[in-house]
């Protein structure tokens, strides 16, 4: 591989996602990471500089409070800019909305978080379903942990040719890990608002055609986001043909009850021991053994890691902004590939998928 082949990658705000992103980039042979801004200067910057990142301030002062906690700082926002071809934008919600602006006039390709609204970059992202709306874009939005598991799901039945419509519930964790001792909430649910939620509109930002409506309700833990879904397909269908076309997604893994994997933490503790760092999943964790078909009606419910799954999105949002590779699949597999996605495979015998 030559040196143009190399994509030049910034990362702005090393939080939650920020982090994540850029260890996931230094993984990629076709990427490198030219640095993370940030505006503070505390743990989360020094373990950077401990892994060997460039440190760069995000703000006015940013660059200036580094140096003075002892950091090591290589320029300000603007030299970051200057010196990658795509940027990711991992700011809390409503900075990445401001900071796009700041992208556009220096003319970078640029990516915001899903908690920004989808006209902030024109086009929302997820791999399997937008990739080729992204090629050589200047912007893109990779949506939320929510909608990503949606629109992974919906798109598998899509693809096989049996969805019609879809209608789920949200069990929503109350906030990041990190953050417990700062909010969420205890003894107590909190339903959103509107019906629908606004993950279903949201999901329509990357497939307008999809039939979906989601509710929502906030839940007292901090491991994941639980969903249950009813749709109806297009036709009958038995077992086996829908476990099938859901794992014709490298993204959507197969998990049982009758393995052990019967809640969230037991889930996120096989992570761990897998390796995966911050026992991230970056998979949809779905029932098989709890997945029920009745003639045209299916019912499944699965896992999501708000923190990890879109990694692998926004990997591949990078390549499609960059037009390096083209081919969605091809981008798809080396992500996969360097990231171990597909190592979360049936602990027992692959065909088995449960009771009918």
């Amino acid at each position: 591989m030559v040196h143009s082949d190399i994509i030049r990658v910034g990362v702005n705000g090393y939080g939650v996602i920020g982090k994540r992103v850029a260890a996931a980039v230094r993984q990629q042979d076709d990427m490198i990471l030219v640095g993370v801004a940030d505006v503070s200067a505390d743990w989360r910057l020094r373990l950077a500089a401990r892994m060997g990142f460039s440190l760069y301030g995000a703000a006015p002062g940013a660059a200036l409070a580094m140096q003075r906690a002892g950091l090591p700082v290589a320029g300000d926002l603007d030299d970051l800019i200057a010196s990658v071809d795509v940027m990711v934008d991992c700011t809390p919600k409503g900075i990445g909305a401001a900071n796009a602006e700041v992208y556009r006039r220096k003319d970078k390709p640029f990516i915001v978080q899903g908690g920004e609204k989808h006209e902030v970059a024109g086009h929302s992202f997820v791999a399997e379903s937008s990739y080729a709306g992204a090629l050589g874009r200047p912007a893109t939005r990779v949506v939320s942990c929510n909608t990503t598991s949606i629109v992974r799901t919906l798109t598998a039945l899509k693809q096989a040719g049996l969805l019609r419509r879809a209608r789920g519930t949200l069990l929503r964790r109350a906030t990041d890990p990190w953050e417990s001792d700062r909010g969420g909430i205890m003894n107590t649910l909190a339903p959103e608002p509107q019906i629908p939620s606004h993950q279903g509109p949201d999901a329509q930002s990357v497939d307008p055609d999809l039939d979906v409506v989601t509710m929502a309700v906030k839940v007292p833990e901090t491991i994941a986001h639980l969903h249950y879904w009813s749709v109806q397909m297009t036709r009958a269908a038995d077992k086996a043909e829908v476990v099938a076309a859901f794992l014709a997604s490298s993204r959507i893994a197969a998990i049982r009850m009758d393995d052990g994997l019967t809640a969230l933490n037991s889930v996120k503790e096989l992570m761990a021991d897998l390796g995966r760092p911050h026992d991230n999943l970056y998979e949809v964790a779905l029932w098989t053994d709890m997945l029920r078909v009745q003639g045209d009606e299916l019912f499944y419910a699965y896992m999501v890691d708000n923190q990890a799954i879109v990694i692998p999105e926004t990997i591949d949002a990078i390549r499609a902004l960059s037009g390096r590779i083209a081919a969605p699949a091809v981008s798809i597999a080396r992500t996969d590939s360097s990231l171990g996605i597909g190592a979360l495979d049936r602990l027992g015998p692959p065909d088995q998928v449960g009771d009918s």
